[in-house]
């Protein structure tokens, strides 16, 4: 496990830092200009399916419709809809942050689950289910978005919602460190397709399905290598998939 601990501090050398978020569609690059947690929160979310479409998208947003009316909310995104979201999913998911943003913190309701026990999922469980409550609209598309209500036990990754964290807590030149209240040693892995796969060609992670306990798992492992930060090495693996270097490190 130490070649894979060095092999991944290399990794991480190289990649979180500005340079190495540039070399590839990411929305990290879109959310990092603003240093506006509402709006990394709704670039995260919309961080499914192909990178660069993802980007396309979230370049195509004017983000200051978050302090509009909702009639304006309503014109300024009028055509906008993204795979899974049609145009109304979209309106109604920015009517929902711009009155989550007149409301509240998303770090203190977020603190509010959190503190307690240091659990993240805590957190996310209570943030979310504020975004629900703020608004009645329903949809496939909207709740796709936003998720579930976290379970006690969920069986989701939540890798969209953790990658959020990820950016809001970590303090260095790849994520924003906007958030100060919450100890990076409690973030949970952002379990994609790609993380996932490069973490069982590494050996990271022996757990064949993709789900919550997959990140726990791979948590785990990576917190041997560095228990105050384990996910600071998400990026790098997640890169390895993206750019299919693991291929090559594989077949050395």
């Amino acid at each position: 496990m130490n070649d894979i601990k060095n092999l991944l501090d290399i990794e991480v050398g190289r990649k979180n830092h500005s340079v190495g978020l540039m070399e590839a569609a990411d929305p990290l690059r879109v959310a990092k200009p603003y240093r506006n947690d509402i709006i990394a929160l709704i670039c995260a979310l919309f961080a499914y399916g192909n990178a660069k479409l993802i980007e396309k998208f979230l370049l195509s947003i004017d983000f200051s419709v978050l302090d509009d009316d909702e009639k304006m909310i309503e014109k300024k995104l009028e055509g906008k809809y993204y795979r899974f979201q049609t145009n109304q999913d979209v309106v109604e998911v920015f009517k929902t942050f711009a009155r989550f943003k007149k409301e509240a913190s998303l770090e203190d309701v977020f603190l509010n689950g959190y503190t307690k026990n240091k659990n993240v999922i805590d957190g996310l469980r209570v943030l979310i289910k504020m975004l629900y409550e703020l608004n009645s609209y329903r949809s496939f598309g909207y709740e796709f978005l936003l998720g579930k209500i976290p379970s006690q036990i969920p069986s989701s990754p939540y890798k969209r919602w953790n990658m959020f964290l990820r950016w809001m807590v970590r303090d260095d030149e790849l994520d924003m460190g906007l958030w100060k209240r919450v100890d990076k040693a409690d973030l949970l892995m952002p379990l994609d397709v790609h993380t996932f796969n490069v973490s069982k060609k590494l050996g990271l992670l022996k757990r064949k399905t993709y789900d919550f306990k997959a990140v726990l798992e791979l948590t785990e492992t990576l917190r041997r290598f560095d228990a105050k930060d384990p996910v600071k090495y998400d990026f790098a693996i997640y890169r390895l998939g993206q750019s299919k270097e693991i291929e090559k490190i594989i077949g050395r």
